[in-house]
């Protein structure tokens, strides 16, 4: 998935109103710019980070940037953009290009399921119908070591649940984790940012939920699904 304009690099000011960036361009300029992220983001928001922006002259945007990565400037990158995870786990499915799920060819976005939800994505194939949840994991607080989630997500405890639900129906259920770091050597949880949903995490795999956990591949030309990380608790 490239970027649909060059990114521009840019020192982050500050992130406030969880969706707003100040930033600085290398001219000198200051701009606003739309951050694509509710979480936290814990540990990449600190003043001066080095952050890359996509321009845009699209006339129905008020924001002409928007923030999609930071620049750890030692050769990792972690991408903020919260919904990038399904478009790039999208093109890979389409492309079946993720081994682990090759004997579900067809793919749907975006169903009704559960209790007033929609699945990220319905696939389907040989066996029972896979419901999979996808979340973007951007927190790393130990060397090589992914966390999510960053902030208390009662949503994402409630795509939990529906997960569950689906399984005890007959069908599979899968929690995909996809790291948007190029750092991560392995994927866990923050039981202590939110141990309620560490609990419902616990439960659904109990009922027979499925997890996977990708990297991706992530430079300022664009983020594309990567490789299995280890998942562990």
């Amino acid at each position: 998935m490239e970027f649909a304009t060059p990114l521009v690099p840019a020192r982050l000011i500050k992130r406030y109103k969880r969706f707003l960036a100040d930033a600085r361009l290398d001219d000198g300029t200051e701009i606003t710019a739309h951050c694509a992220n509710p979480g936290s983001m814990l540990g990449l928001k600190d003043p001066g980070t080095k952050i890359w922006l996509e321009p845009n002259d699209d006339p129905k945007k008020k924001l002409k940037y928007g923030w999609r990565l930071v620049d750890h400037e030692n050769g990792h990158f972690t991408g903020v953009d919260t919904s990038v995870p399904n478009r790039a786990l999208k093109a890979a499915l389409m492309a079946h290009q993720v081994p682990d799920l090759a004997a579900h060819p067809t793919v749907r976005s975006e169903v009704k399921y559960g209790q007033n939800s929609r699945v990220d994505f319905l696939l389907s194939g040989n066996g029972p119908d896979l419901y999979v949840e996808v979340k973007s994991v951007t927190l790393s607080r130990s060397t090589g070591r992914a966390e999510f989630p960053d902030s208390v997500t009662a949503r994402g405890t409630k795509h939990l649940h529906d997960l569950t639900d689906m399984v005890a129906a007959g069908h599979s259920a899968l929690m995909f984790y996809l790291v948007q770091r190029t750092d991560a050597e392995v994927v866990t949880l923050a039981d202590d940012i939110d141990p309620t949903y560490a609990k419902a995490f616990d439960r659904a795999m109990e009922a027979g939920v499925q997890v996977l956990a990708y990297d991706c591949n992530i430079s300022p030309q664009g983020i594309t699904l990567g490789v299995p990380l280890p998942f562990r608790r």
